[in-house]
């Protein structure tokens, strides 16, 4: 097991999707393999149409998969680690062999990030940053791979006050909290979590206002894409917000933003070709 993790460490020591950091935006491309997803559920959950939409993606400019097994859109259905598991532990191995990019999970489940660097995963994304399961900084210690630590404000209390102070803070305390437990600093990136619990306006000011986290001296990394703060400022459905998520993947990089989150690899990565040639 241990030997397993170590040769994961090499392999992503020679595709680090990470180490053109600063000098142009990375793509990351989402891969939903769940039933429910927001914007794509059940059109990818089958192996084969799986390794074709990652295709797809790696052609058009992603630089890393983020392979995602349980939607974290509102009022969705929580599965456990075990069901999460089983719908990812095929795909995995499959996309190591079909694409040849970095692969990231999607999960704020210690067990199913550990499950899932054994099987070939090098970055972890976890939408709760630390704060649902207790064992996920152990598990980012002793894998060392990059870490993307997520705020979420899904299911607490509204925020009141100044939005960008507050996710400040908590990160913050997120971090003290991963080093304590073993995880180095440079394996961490940071996400303020469009979406997850805000209020729309709360949305904006923190895309608007990303450079406020640079102090904070972590790569940033934004996901706006097709939500729903989007579909209510322009009035319009799921499929049809790629123009609004080119608005906001602009901005964001002009503020700061190092990684963007897309469903529509094609049409973004030019976005952030474009903006990387004005701000960079």
């Amino acid at each position: 097991m241990t030997q397993m993790i170590q040769s994961n460490k090499m392999a992503m020591l020679h595709m680090n999707p990470f180490c053109d950091l600063g000098k142009r935006t990375i793509i990351m491309g989402i891969l939903n393999v769940t039933p429910d997803s927001f914007s794509d559920g059940g059109k990818y959950n089958q192996l084969d149409r799986a390794m074709d939409h990652a295709k797809e993606m790696v052609e058009a400019g992603a630089d890393l998969i983020d392979l995602g097994a349980e939607s974290t859109r509102p009022m969705h259905t929580p599965v456990s680690a075990m069901e999460e598991w089983d719908r990812v532990k095929e795909i995995i191995p499959a996309l190591r062999e079909t694409v040849n990019v970095p692969l990231s999970i999607d999960t704020y489940k210690a067990e199913v990030a550990f499950r899932a660097v054994q099987a070939g995963a090098t970055v972890i994304n976890d939408v709760w940053g630390g704060a649902y399961d207790p064992e996920m900084f152990s598990v980012v210690a002793q894998t060392g791979v990059p870490y993307i630590l997520m705020h979420n404000q899904m299911g607490l209390p509204l925020i009141e006050g100044d939005i960008v102070d507050f996710v400040y803070r908590w990160f913050t305390e997120q971090l003290d909290k991963a080093q304590e437990a073993g995880v180095e600093l440079e394996q961490i990136f940071l996400d303020p979590g469009i979406g997850f619990g805000k209020t729309l306006q709360q949305n904006l000011t923190l895309i608007n206002q990303l450079d406020r986290f640079l102090p904070l001296k972590r790569p940033l990394l934004i996901g706006t894409s097709r939500k729903s703060m989007i579909g209510t400022v322009l009035d319009l459905p799921v499929q049809e917000r790629v123009e609004g998520t080119a608005a906001t993947v602009a901005i964001a990089i002009s503020r700061g933003a190092d990684i963007v989150r897309v469903h529509d690899v094609k049409e973004l990565k030019r976005v952030a070709m474009m903006t990387d040639s004005l701000v960079r």
